[in-house]
């Protein structure tokens, strides 16, 4: 097998649970000859040569080695399947309800030892991602498990994604096993969901904000509310539902905004949900220059960096949205803001909200924080993956 020996101090952060390495911490590697794409793993070891984990390798990628496991064992099938087994045990123990025609992540890549791997539940349907070149070769194995641990027989893949290219190969999409419709029904916290995940963002929903959308029940009833990024009316529902007296949701996708309707309309929603294909930042400016108010404002936009050298342009472009909501609220309204880019950390987040507020001359009291569901596990020593920032709070002009 391929050794990989890092630089003296490197191996600390692998030690305390980070699941990768960079290219830049490598300092030799022996044994190269016994390194392919089809079989691309290497043992990680310190400095002082001893061995600190098995992982995947990709020698074109900044994240040169992935962690598979820190315990000197065979990368197999059954390997792979006690993984997975693993995973879907532990989303059965807090989410039964997904037998019975829910959606949740079963697959949360890094956080679940099987990195760069995604797989999301949609009642009968399984949708995965394989986002790494040393993950990609044990691909069937681990659809094989996800079928044989779920029952689901139906597995399609949405591999569209630029990261791969950065790991040397092609963005794919395809059927693996059964049949998937380019539309699959689904439940969540007693609403009815179309999702199209053949062609929608991501894998077809944002299932990591599930427990979130439920959360905002005790803040919306009567509530005129405003939901920007709606995609496919998520938000938008769950305040109609909660007894919102109208809701109007916002999304730049015309194909979103026309999902978002039939959402509605399988749900007995239609009278007081609305939804309006417009970028939300240009929605905001016209709102508040037109003299709107709401008692509730949803900004649950995409990411707006992947990268940590956009950082201070993405601060900008939350600080902006932000600050347009809070102008939009009536005093005492609840402005309900998230970031899901990892390279945005909680406090970066904070110190935007709290400039936002400022410049909108209004007093920001924080009700509650939160993250992603508990199907999207945080494992310690990768805050990457706690990367969604869910904050509820109060906006009053005192």
């Amino acid at each position: 097998m391929l050794q990989t020996v890092l630089l003296p101090g490197k191996e600390k952060r692998v030690i305390g649970g980070h699941p990768w390495v960079f290219r830049s911490d490598i300092a030799s590697t022996a044994n190269d000859g016994d390194w392919n794409p089809s079989s691309p793993l290497a043992d990680v070891r310190a400095s002082n040569g001893k061995f600190i984990a098995r992982a995947m390798y990709n020698p074109a990628s900044q994240i040169a080695l992935r962690v598979l496991t820190r315990r000197d064992e065979p990368i197999d099938r059954a390997f792979f399947r006690r993984k997975v087994e693993q995973a879907v045990s532990l989303r059965t123990r807090f989410l039964p309800s997904v037998s019975e025609g829910g959606a949740c992540r079963v697959i949360f890549a890094e956080s679940d030892g099987l990195p760069a791997f995604i797989a999301d539940r949609f009642a009968d349907v399984i949708v995965i991602q394989s986002l790494a070149l040393g993950i990609e070769p044990y691909k069937d194995w681990i659809v094989d498990a996800l079928v044989d641990a779920t029952g689901v027989p139906n597995v399609y893949e949405r591999s569209d994604v630029p990261v791969r290219e950065l790991e040397g190969l092609q963005q794919v999409t395809g059927l693996l096993r059964g049949d998937v419709p380019d539309r699959v029904r689904f439940t969540e916290n007693g609403l009815t969901f179309t999702a199209d995940v053949r062609h929608g963002q991501k894998t077809g929903y944002f299932i990591d904000q599930r427990e979130n959308r439920a959360a905002i029940a005790p803040y919306v009833k009567n509530a005129e509310v405003l939901d920007c990024f709606t995609h496919i009316g998520s938000f938008a529902l769950h305040a109609a539902m909660y007894g919102a007296v109208s809701v109007v949701g916002v999304d730049v996708s015309e194909d979103a905004c026309g999902m978002s309707r039939e959402n509605a309309r399988l749900n007995g929603l239609e009278d007081k949900v609305g939804f309006v294909a417009a970028n939300a930042f240009d929605y905001l400016r016209e709102k508040h220059s037109a003299g709107d108010k709401y008692d509730m404002v949803i900004l649950d936009p995409p990411a707006f960096t992947k990268t940590r050298a956009a950082l201070d342009a993405a601060l900008r472009g939350y600080k902006e949205i932000n600050l347009r909501a809070m102008k939009l609220l009536r005093s005492g309204g609840i402005l309900v803001t998230c970031s899901c880019s990892q390279h945005v950390d909680a406090d970066s987040f904070g110190s935007m909200l709290h400039a936002a507020a400022r410049d909108a001359k209004v007093t920001m009291r924080i009700l509650e924080k939160r993250g992603a569901g508990r199907d999207h596990p945080i494992l310690m020593g990768s805050r990457e993956t706690e990367y969604l920032k869910f904050w509820i709070t109060q906006i009053s002009n005192s």
